[in-house]
């Protein structure tokens, strides 16, 4: 891509970001339903819940994390000081959108070796990190190295990042339906030391 000369309008930009985000949507509503559904049906029989992702799509499974301790689940964020050693019937939840970022490929290894599943939000079904899991949900956007514009117009990964969180609420969403509690019941939970 070339350098612009014009400053785009900020609106303009926001009306390319949300038209981008609505065919993935669309994508993943017509090709992965089935795959959505069993990732949540993974999250919803784990006793324990992992996430982990490297950068913006790490940030993305933050928000994720937050939203399923809301719900009352038993979630811990990989890296973290008080994260504990995952185990066999416990839940990594990984984005990377190559699913070969050494540091998550090498993650994944060791929770499958123990025996705890791993649910993959990726771009590469094929990756090291797609075939270690359980279940893959692919997001249909560009890579991180994909600078050539041709799925998308946004930097880098931003696509697959903001795709992350769209899945990650989209699974909270499920989740709490399902579970019946109001959001008062889930209120509680919410930070209280801010």
């Amino acid at each position: 891509m070339t350098a612009n000369t014009t400053t785009p309008a900020a609106a303009d930009a926001l009306g390319l970001i949300f038209a981008e985000n609505s065919r993935v949507v669309d994508a993943l509503r017509s090709a992965s339903a089935s795959t959505l559904d069993d990732a949540a049906s993974l999250i919803a029989a784990a006793p324990r819940v992992f996430v982990l992702g490297a950068g913006r799509s790490g940030l993305a499974l933050k928000m994720t994390a937050m939203r399923l301790m809301h719900l009352g689940l038993d979630v811990h964020v990989v890296g973290e000081v008080t994260s504990p050693a995952i185990a066999s019937g416990d839940l990594l939840l990984m984005a990377s959108g190559s699913g070969t970022t050494g540091a998550i490929v090498r993650a994944a290894e060791t929770a499958h070796g123990v025996g705890a599943s791993i649910l993959a939000l990726t771009t590469a079904p094929e990756s090291p990190l797609g075939r270690l899991a359980a279940v893959t949900v692919v997001i249909p956007a560009a890579a991180k190295q994909d600078h050539a514009g041709q799925v998308s117009a946004q930097y880098s990964g931003g696509l697959f990042e903001q795709a992350v969180l769209l899945v990650g609420d989209a699974l909270f969403h499920t989740l709490w339906q399902a579970s019946g509690s109001t959001a008062e019941q889930l209120w509680p939970r919410h930070a209280n030391l801010e």
